[in-house]
Formats: structure tokens, C-alpha cells, sequence
């Protein structure tokens, strides 16, 4: 069971969507895959077109009550494609968090009880560096760090990687980088192409390939609860985010 969290703590990148995108892609290709939406907004949750409002029980009771993650795990309308939905409880759970032992290794715990259930478990992080995203990378075999090829890309990004660096010191000595994966690129755009050769030069192979195109199907498709590759199989972006699952799968089943 390889974890990926998807961290960035910069708003808007394309964080949620490539959670969703690539584990549908995932499923797509045969892979069983689950989904924990860390996020507090729930966005991977609705868009995988769970009603976060009717739901007993989400992750935020598997972390704070110990709750089994088998009992609230919800199948999505893709095969082999599962979530553990969010909701906005998840805010409280970082103060409810503080007060337990070993606070930074409780999703890890968490996951242990699912292992060898799936092939990939995406952890789609919340945009800041709190205590869930802690747990997420201390849970995570590997990170993959959404960036938007458009201008202030790169501020932060040496704040997360400093981050990435203090867990793996200190409570995850085996967390890498998957990638560095470029979002919303429009190629006609100067300044799109300026960042992806900034990032090439710098990042190397660390970052994918694969390059996610501005495409307004990915934005339209979470509004009607289902990833792209169900809404529109044909556009681009859905083929974007099969590139990508393909290019994770041969990076990691050598």
C-alpha cells in the first residue's frame, strides 16, 4: 500500500482536484485506491459526490475517537475507488489532537488498520501546515506538491519543503518527494512556460512529466460530484490525470 499526501500549503493549486482526478485515474487503471479528504472544507468529499452533511461519522471521528475507518469509508461511483470523507468538525479536531499522546502519528495509526486493503491511499492535505497535515506526512510513504505554473508558484514552496524536512528528521525518515507536479499550464503563456522551465531547472526529475493544461471541464466536473474522468472522458484534462496515474504506477511498480 503506497500513501501519497498532496500538500501544498498555498490555496488553489490544484491540490483537490488532482486527489480526486488521480485517484480516478488510478481506479480507472485497476488500482484500488482510497481517498482520505484531510481538509476540513470537504471539497474532495463533494466532489466525489458524497453529502458530507448527512453523514454519522468522517475522519474526524476515525482521528479523535479511534473510530474504525472501515465503518465510515463510502464507495464512490468509480470502481475501486473509495473515499474517507471530511467535514468541517475536522477544524476542532486539530486543538481535540493536542491534548493526545504521540498527536503527530495518529493518522498513521489509523491507516495501519487498512493495510493491504488498497494499492494507493491519496491524502489530499488542507492549504496550511497544521497538526492534520503533520499527521498526514508523518502517515505518508510520499508527497506530491501541486504547483500552478503562474506567478508567486514558487513562494512557499521552500516553506513546505523546510516542513517536509523537519517530519523527516524528526517522525518519518522515509517520506520523499513523489514529484512536483505543474497545474493549470497554459502553453500559449510566457509566464506558464517560464515557471516550467524554472521548476525543470531546479527540481530536475522531481518534477512529473506529466503537465496538468488549464482545462474547464476539471472545474466543472466536481459540481456535479464526480471526477472528470466520468463527466467527460475525452477532454484534456482527464487524459492529463490518466498520463499522471500512469506515470506514478511505473515510478512505483517497478
Amino acid at each position: 500500500m503506497k500513501v501519497i499526501a498532496l500538500a501544498n500549503q498555498k490555496g488553489g493549486v490544484g491540490k483537490t482536484t488532482t486527489t480526486i482526478n488521480l485517484g480516478a485515474s488510478l481506479a480507472v487503471l485497476e488500482k484500488r485506491v482510497l481517498i482520505i479528504d484531510a481538509d476540513p472544507q470537504a471539497n474532495a468529499s463533494s466532489g466525489l459526490g458524497i453529502d458530507v452533511q448527512s453523514l454519522e461519522s468522517t475522519v474526524y471521528e476515525c482521528l479523535v475517537s479511534d473510530k474504525d475507518p472501515h465503518s465510515v469509508i463510502q464507495q464512490t461511483q468509480v470502481n475501486n475507488l473509495s473515499v474517507l470523507p471530511s467535514h468541517i468538525d475536522l477544524v476542532g479536531a486539530e486543538i481535540e489532537l493536542l491534548e493526545l499522546e504521540h498527536r503527530e502519528q495518529i493518522m498513521k495509526k489509523m491507516l495501519a488498520k487498512l493495510a493491504d486493503e488498497f494499492d494507493y491511499v491519496l491524502i489530499d492535505c488542507s492549504p496550511s501546515l497544521g497538526l492534520i497535515t503533520v499527521n498526514a506526512l508523518t502517515a505518508a510513504d510520499s508527497v506530491i506538491i501541486p504547483v500552478q505554473t503562474e506567478y508567486f508558484a514558487l513562494e512557499g514552496i521552500s516553506k513546505l519543503l523546510n516542513t517536509i524536512k523537519i517530519i523527516k528528521s524528526k517522525l518519518n525518515p522515509s517520506l520523499t518527494i513523489e514529484g512536483f507536479l505543474l497545474t493549470m499550464f497554459d502553453q500559449r503563456l510566457r509566464l506558464s512556460n517560464q515557471i516550467m522551465a524554472e521548476m525543470r531547472g531546479h527540481f530536475n526529475d522531481l518534477v512529473f512529466n506529466t503537465v496538468i493544461c488549464r482545462n474547464v471541464k476539471l472545474g466543472e466536473a466536481p459540481s456535479h460530484g464526480v471526477p472528470s474522468v466520468l463527466y467527460d472522458a475525452e477532454s484534456r484534462g482527464t487524459q492529463n490525470y490518466l498520463e499522471l496515474a500512469q506515470e506514478v504506477i511505473s515510478k512505483n511498480e517497478k
